[in-house]
């Protein structure tokens, strides 16, 4: 059994909670140890992990990933107040071959995904998300992806897989269960022409780090119709890192990269949530704690919507455009907007009702103006083909 593979909590981790306050997320984590194994996984709601595979960087890391100060840092933080149950399963160590060690990600997820619980990844490198995403082929039939990333990381077409081209991977791969990749805070001058042009072919959706950091509520919808939800930590910018080799001036900031992990909790659709990509400095690890101490968050705040003309919770818009009449629902409980796409059917539930895409109340006054809401277009003419 793949869960056989993971190590449990250093001794060195484990010395440490022993110091920490009963308020501590150290002390109310069920962990993975060497005297008592696996903690139970009944009841748990996150189940947190380290993978330290890194033999496909894109750029050749100088020392492992150092998941006992990422460990630290998280567990001396305090609990929220949360209601669900957290366990720490341990790591997973590099296999004889990397194929060794996406074969047991790919398990493990899918075993937690079965238990209904999130797994929380903290991986080295991002091609990780490759076999995170087989996870789900016995699960679910298509799924979302969104990416935090300063790059689309699609590669060349001749390149093996690597932290920087796992996505062409994901688009060419049988069974193909992709139905829709999001890029939130792309920095164009890392993305080849070629790649913002399959983007657009793809309907894919894409937006500028500009643009998120301007109005971070942008990231909301994205993040609420995703199923994973990666973070490559070099769309943060270098200062916030401690961190200057690999890294980039331009990036999000620590108050913003937050916020979007609290969304991705919040998002009910947000089965798996990654951090990738992390430099062994203090300040990342401290960052990177706080990021996921605000997805739990997050996630202690979930409500499950479903508009319909039905449901008193949500009142319907009908706006009639030149091109289409668009039906748009806002919930009177979290003030979040849907919109029909009437193209879509929906395979994730089998049933022949129309798509609800997350949206914004910008989308609904555009509409209003007779601008048709560019995510509504995509996604639209993605249900055509």
């Amino acid at each position: 059994m793949a869960f056989d593979f993971l190590v449990p909590v250093s001794e060195k981790v484990m010395a440490f909670t022993e110091f920490l306050p009963p308020q501590a997320l150290g002390k109310n984590i069920h962990k993975h140890t060497e005297k008592k194994g696996l903690p139970v996984f009944a009841n748990a709601t996150v189940a947190l992990f380290g993978v330290l595979e890194s033999r496909n960087a894109f750029e050749k890391k100088n020392a492992k990933l150092d998941i006992d100060g990422l460990r630290l840092e998280i567990y001396r933080l305090m609990m929220g107040n949360w209601n669900g149950t957290i366990i720490d399963i341990g790591d997973i160590q590099e296999g004889e071959s990397v194929e060794d060690t996406y074969f047991v990600v790919r398990e493990i997820v899918a075993g937690l995904l079965e238990e209904n619980i999130i797994p929380i990844i903290l991986g080295a490198t991002q091609d990780l998300i490759f076999p995170v995403y087989r996870a789900f082929d016995n699960i679910k039939n298509m799924i979302n992806i969104a990416n935090v990333d300063c790059k689309f990381d699609f590669g060349m077409d001749d390149e093996l897989i690597s932290s920087e081209s796992y996505m062409s991977k994901i688009i060419t791969d049988k069974p193909n269960n992709l139905f829709n990749f999001s890029n939130l805070g792309f920095q164009s001058y890392f993305n080849a022409q070629e790649e913002m042009d399959l983007m657009e072919r793809l309907f894919f959706d894409a937006y500028r780090l500009g643009e998120i950091s301007h109005n971070i509520t942008l990231a909301e919808p994205v993040l609420r119709n995703a199923h994973l939800v990666s973070i490559d930590m070099k769309s943060v910018r270098a200062s916030e890192m401690g961190a200057t080799a690999n890294f980039s001036p331009n990036g999000f900031d620590g108050k913003e990269i937050c916020a979007i992990a609290r969304y991705a909790g919040l998002s009910d659709k947000v089965s798996v949530f990654g951090i990738y990509e992390m430099e062994n400095s203090t300040l990342s690890h401290r960052l990177i704690a706080q990021m996921v101490w605000y997805f739990m968050e997050g996630l202690t705040f979930r409500i499950l919507e479903t508009p319909s003309s039905d449901n008193e919770d949500f009142t319907k818009f009908t706006v009639p455009t030149d091109a289409e009449e668009l039906i748009f629902f806002k919930s009177h409980v979290t003030e979040r907007w849907w919109v029909e796409v009437p193209s879509i059917l929906m395979e994730h539930n089998k049933s022949n009702s129309v798509a609800l895409l997350p949206c914004t109340q910008q989308d609904y006054l555009d509409a209003c103006n007779q601008m048709i809401p560019e995510r509504w277009l995509k996604a639209f003419k993605k249900g055509l083909n």
